[in-house]
């Protein structure tokens, strides 16, 4: 399926590719300068109509260039311009240089900028061309301005933004708004930078689809059904409960067993056929007193779940919550090695000592595990990749992913699904009110119930993601974990 270029992320590398691809291509870029900027000074005047004056922002590349424009612009609509840069604008090369002289706006240094009360800010010092800590006299213009309460626009990143890994450099202005061109970059989803772009517009500013899509990474994208919509098997005239697959979650002991039965309760939501707890003996009576859908079996030990594992129908199992993180953890999962099995909570955290044990013994074959660590766990799994501060989230989640043969779901507001083969999409449909205890059992049982069903690990994991943050948004604010089961619906 081909998205549409608004829904594709570039990095601030590749756009910077397209960027030159379009001007080899005869395009006038200084047109798409111009484009850039009336559109950055569309929504000021859309969206902060009753401002007394606009401040412009500008810094010594493309960014600035932009913010050039945007300055003529909305002086022309007979508003209140002031324009402030950084460093000497006669330095500018290229169509900055040309949006430069053709602002009729005198302009001051940027660190004598004082905000005032009416003031709106557009930030074109930085956009995504930064890959530093900001310098200290914008830092300082940052926090005077975040101090006032000064309303922000970015042009196409809030400047100190990483807009690789959304990660800030020092320092970042948090913006109202942010209007980027063509397509997002993985900064604009990815947290804190999320947060900072405020609402954020994605504008056309003329750029060939080819031309983009030619720089784009295929491999990346927002997690959104049309990602792996056609992969999950859909329930059909002639279906039946057996043919829905049966999904097996593992309970801990008598004191332990709720986490699994909301696992257990949203894969059966999730539409597996059948859905039964393996339970050790002496969490039985509890399990049974509180289950009507769920089936119930005995498991007291290794011994008795390989006896159990001699019925092949058995192919998809939840280890993990509430279960207890000691060598019956690592026992039963090695045993699971030939299966489809979703790794959460403590079945990750048995590993801590040799993740090894447990990527080999997943290492051949297609991918069937799926790994659902959030950040203390990922950093036990895989310190060194956690440890790495060069690495985005998403470049971490790939990189799991392709050393466990493991579909890696890096859990977070901001959760990143990756596969082996370096496919990722970043999820952004998770309401906050989610961070709340049980909710990562529902989530290991909403992806379990998928691959019940037939869904592949990959497919199955950004579905349940997806699929748990919808359920958030349905519950509602102050959900417990019994509501967001009751939230969760089939595709």
């Amino acid at each position: 399926m081909m998205l549409p270029l608004a829904d594709l992320l570039l990095t601030p590398d590749a756009m910077s590719a397209v960027d030159s691809a379009a001007a080899a291509s005869g395009i006038d870029s200084y047109g798409l300068m111009e484009k850039a900027g009336q559109a950055v000074a569309a929504a000021a005047l859309r969206y902060f109509p009753g401002a007394i004056r606009y401040v412009v922002l500008c810094g010594p590349g493309n960014n600035g260039g932009d913010g050039y424009v945007a300055a003529r612009a909305l002086q022309q609509t007979g508003t209140t311009v002031r324009l402030f840069h950084l460093g000497d604008p006669q330095q500018l090369k290229g169509d900055a240089a040309r949006a430069f002289a053709d602002c009729p706006i005198e302009g001051e240094a940027i660190g004598g900028y004082l905000p005032q009360a009416g003031d709106i800010v557009i930030d074109a010092i930085f956009g995504a061309g930064l890959s530093r800590p900001v310098p200290d006299d914008i830092a300082a213009v940052i926090a005077r301005v975040a101090a006032a309460g000064i309303p922000v626009i970015a042009v196409d990143l809030p400047s100190g933004l990483d807009g690789r890994s959304g990660q800030v450099l020092g320092a970042a202005f948090r913006a109202m708004r942010t209007v980027t061109f063509m397509t997002r970059k993985p900064g604009h989803l990815l947290l804190p930078g999320r947060e900072l772009c405020g609402e954020l517009e994605v504008f056309d500013i003329g750029i060939p689809g080819r031309i983009v899509r030619a720089h784009a990474d295929d491999l990346l994208a927002e997690n959104t059904p049309a990602q792996w919509y056609a992969a999950i098997p859909s329930a059909g005239a002639e279906t039946h409960k057996y043919k829905r697959g049966h999904l097996i979650v593992f309970s801990g002991g008598p004191n332990a067993t709720g986490a699994a039965r909301m696992s257990a309760m949203a894969g059966l939501k999730a539409g597996a056929g059948l859905v039964t707890i393996a339970s050790p003996p002496d969490a039985l009576g509890v399990n049974a007193g509180l289950l009507t859908a769920i089936m119930l079996h005995a498991v007291e030990d290794e011994a008795s779940l390989r006896a159990w594992l001699a019925d092949r129908r058995l192919s998809t199992f939840v280890l993990g919550p509430g279960f207890g993180s000691g060598e019956k953890a690592r026992q039963f999962c090695l045993a699971l090695a030939d299966r489809h099995l979703v790794l959460d909570a403590d079945g990750i955290t048995a590993f801590r000592d040799d993740p090894q044990q447990l990527f080999d013994a997943f290492a051949e074959g297609p991918t069937r595990l799926v790994l659902t660590p959030h950040e203390g766990e990922f950093g036990r799994l895989f310190p060194d990749i956690a440890a790495d501060e060069t690495l985005s989230k998403t470049d971490k989640a790939r990189a799991a992913a392709a050393r466990a043969n493991a579909a890696i779901i890096y859990k977070g507001a901001d959760s990143v699904i990756a596969a082996p083969d370096g496919r990722a999409l970043i999820n952004a449909n998770a309401p906050p009110w989610l961070a709340t205890a049980g909710s990562g059992d529902v989530l290991a049982g909403i992806v379990g119930g998928l691959m019940a069903q037939g869904a592949p690990a990959f497919e199955a994991a950004a579905a349940g993601v997806w699929l748990h943050g919808l359920a958030g948004q349905h519950a509602g604010k102050g959900l417990t974990a019994e509501d967001l089961v009751a939230a969760v619906k089939p595709l």
